[in-house]
């Protein structure tokens, strides 16, 4: 079921664009140490001015549509967080350090970031696997704790077995009144270089225009200027990927109509068609 037509407005150029509190540090459901409200999964230090066309999504789901494909999916952050881990730094893939990795944010009732990355994950890895894709998945539960999970490994997988693409998911954080919607990140200083930096432009685009037109969350009030696009070179999980990458911000868990829609299977599994629809567009 789609909830609006396919309609699309041009991208106009992306300006400096602001992230404020995107993925921030959360109490995790395990009970661990919590990172502080204002602690960012990979606190934003450069945007980029890049424009991005606009094209629609494909909305094929034929039964081995994705058949020879191998896509890596990274649920981000992880409930077995704790401060020691968490904090210790590591390379961001850009000549600067930074935490290994944040315990994320959560909902105002409590619905943790990442337990919503992994539903989320799952839920897209079943609809890709139904179209004959071989998935992986930088973790399939919400208890493991490993410097695999740092944010300088989270590329590895996508990079060590060559795959099509890695999709990092996640959910923002961000306080302000009224700030929803959607955003995809993409990094400007990918280890791939321009050429995979291009191809994870078209794959920020095809998954827009599937988002878009097939559920209800829109596009970032806050983020991108309306395009939804936010251009980084601080993030590592991207930094280091030599295969087109990109990440998500499925929403904002502090608005509340948005924190409705990520608790709801409907649309996690809306969301998965979608996003495995603008993956099929940019493999097509």
């Amino acid at each position: 079921m789609r909830f609006s037509p396919r309609s699309l407005l041009l991208a106009a150029t992306v300006s400096s664009l602001a992230f404020s509190l995107g993925c921030v540090g959360a109490p995790t459901a395990s009970g661990s140490t919590t990172a502080a409200a204002s602690t960012t999964t990979e606190t934003a230090t450069t945007h980029t001015a890049t424009p991005i066309s606009t094209a629609s999504a494909s909305t094929s789901t034929s039964a081995g549509s994705l058949t020879g494909r191998t896509i890596v999916i990274d649920p981000g952050h992880t409930g077995a967080w704790t401060a020691k881990w968490g904090y210790h730094k590591v390379s961001d893939g850009n000549g600067r350090t930074k935490a290994c990795n944040s315990s994320g944010t959560a909902t105002n009732a409590g619905y943790s970031e990442h337990a919503y990355n992994l539903a989320q994950a799952k839920a897209l890895a079943a609809e890709l696997r139904s179209r004959g894709a071989t998935v992986l998945l930088n973790r399939t539960n919400d208890s493991t704790r490993s410097d695999q999970l740092c944010v300088n490994h989270r590329a590895d997988l996508a990079n060590k077995n060559s795959a099509d693409l890695l999709i990092s998911l996640h959910a923002d954080g961000n306080l302000g009144k009224g700030h929803r919607g959607f955003h995809i990140i993409v990094s400007t200083v990918m280890h791939g270089g321009k050429a995979v930096i291009a191809k994870s432009k078209t794959l920020a685009k095809d998954i827009r225009a599937a988002l878009q037109s097939e559920t209800s969350m829109p596009r970032s009030n806050y983020i991108g200027k309306g395009t939804a696009y936010s251009f980084r070179s601080d993030l590592g999980t991207l930094n280091f990927a030599q295969r087109p990458a990109v990440m998500m911000e499925m929403g904002n868990m502090r608005n509340s109509t948005d924190a409705k829609l990520f608790t709801s299977a409907k649309f996690r599994t809306q969301a998965a068609v979608a996003l495995a629809d603008g993956i099929e567009k940019f493999l097509g």
